[in-house]
């Protein structure tokens, strides 16, 4: 997905900024920010021009990310955005904090999951873009999207008793390392 968000738009520097406190995700537990940092760091090592930014998990209370846009925008004058979400959120985009600034700050790439068709999001995006956006647009990405999710991850590994090397297929092999080094996604995680 990070390769074909890089090509589709023209990247010079793809940041990848694991959440903070995340405000939709209030009921349910985060794994500790610092193992997100390191996995994500893991996940993304060789892939050219990519950055793991842990601004967010620094950051007191909930994380939004129209402040982290403002804070880009501030140490990157000119500079255009992209912002690269799932189709999941897309559908929930009006509830974000400030989604109209964010919409109006970067241009929003929506990956879709499988099973779905990329005319049936091209459509989703046309027709659900509130008339109030003003000039702010959304774009699909343009990839085969890949049956994955966090969820599916963890619940491969919790339902193989920790074994990290269940979620090999899914994960880089060192992001799996860690999670069986650590013992995420267990009943016994730290």
């Amino acid at each position: 997905m990070a390769r074909a968000f890089i090509a589709q738009c023209a990247l010079d520097r793809l940041l990848v900024l694991p959440t903070g406190q995340a405000w939709h995700k209030a009921t349910q537990p985060l794994s500790p920010a610092h193992h997100r940092v390191a996995m994500a760091g893991l996940a993304f090592d060789g892939l050219p021009h990519t950055t793991v930014d842990p601004r967010e998990t620094r950051r007191a209370g909930p994380s939004f990310t129209i402040d982290t846009l403002e804070a880009l925008q501030a140490e990157n004058p000119g500079a255009q955005w992209f912002l690269l979400m799932g189709a999941d959120q897309w559908a929930r985009f009006a509830t974000w904090h400030r989604w109209r600034d964010i919409a109006s700050t970067a241009t929003i790439v929506v990956a879709d999951r499988p099973n779905h068709s990329g005319d049936e999001l091209s459509k989703s995006l046309q027709n659900t873009w509130p008339a109030d956006a003003g000039a702010a647009h959304a774009v699909p990405l343009q990839w085969q999207p890949r049956p994955l999710s966090s969820t599916l991850v963890r619940s491969h590994i919790e339902g193989a008793a920790g074994q990290a090397h269940r979620a090999w297929p899914m994960v880089p092999p060192a992001v799996a390392r860690y999670i069986s080094q650590h013992q995420l996604y267990t009943s016994t995680t730290p």
